[in-house]
């Protein structure tokens, strides 16, 4: 099993680096072996080549998510590439729904896609994460965590590192 976890979003707009901060803690983590976490940023398109090509049987992806909760409220959602429109391609504002539509475009497949976004309550100019947001990313941590325990199954239900692993 092969899992992706991309962090996403732009650190110089205030909540929107919440996938980055996110990643940034699980890679200093011991996870299991075939799990990989990497920070994209704002590189949709790298994403999107990645989604494809990089034999991943799951990817799950951090970011910034305005659904109308109160900011902080974590999500976790499954999109699929024939979801999402893939007419128009901004390489400035990729968003995870149009990485997955151009991920659609690219052909092969992209395996099983799950995103874990956060609400956000400023996405202005800075480089802090707002207070809501920022006490959400230790429970999207664990909430990754869970996520990725699930796809490794129940012979692994338990591990999260590396030595307690056992498969």
């Amino acid at each position: 099993m092969r899992i992706l976890i991309a962090g996403v979003g732009n650190v110089f707009l205030g909540d929107d680096g919440f996938g980055v901060t996110v990643a940034g803690r699980l890679a200093a983590m011991d996870l299991p072996t075939g799990v990989r976490v990497a920070d994209f940023g704002i590189r949709g398109i790298h994403l999107a080549y990645e989604l494809t090509g990089g034999g991943h049987d799951t990817a799950i992806i951090l970011d910034a998510a305005a659904r109308g909760s109160p900011p902080g409220t974590l999500y976790v959602l499954e999109p699929s590439p024939g979801e999402c429109p893939g007419s128009f391609v901004d390489a400035h504002a990729m968003t995870p729904e149009s990485v997955l539509a151009l991920a659609g475009t690219l052909g092969g497949g992209t395996g099983r896609v799950l995103l874990v976004g956060c609400e956000p309550a400023d996405l202005s100019p800075g480089m802090e994460l707002s207070a809501p947001v920022a006490g959400a990313v230790g429970d999207a941590v664990e909430l990754v965590l869970e996520l990725v325990r699930q796809q490794l199954g129940p012979v692994c239900a338990g591990a999260v590192r590396e030595e307690e692993r056992p498969c």
